[in-house]
């Protein structure tokens, strides 16, 4: 399997927002960095969701 194809800053961005190695980021498969990703989205979206008085 071919690493990923991100630039340098794409994979430093998504290392530090899904508190992963750079290493891993590039050679995870791009259908799980995007789980990741979907999962901490709507994780954020939930907790801001919490916050707001209604």
């Amino acid at each position: 399997m071919r690493p990923n194809q991100f630039s340098a800053e794409t994979a430093q961005r998504l290392a530090e927002k899904l508190n992963m190695p750079i290493e891993h980021i590039v050679h995870t498969p791009p259908h799980v960095i995007m789980a990741k990703i979907a999962e901490l989205e709507e994780k954020e979206k939930q907790e801001k969701e919490s916050q707001t008085p209604e």
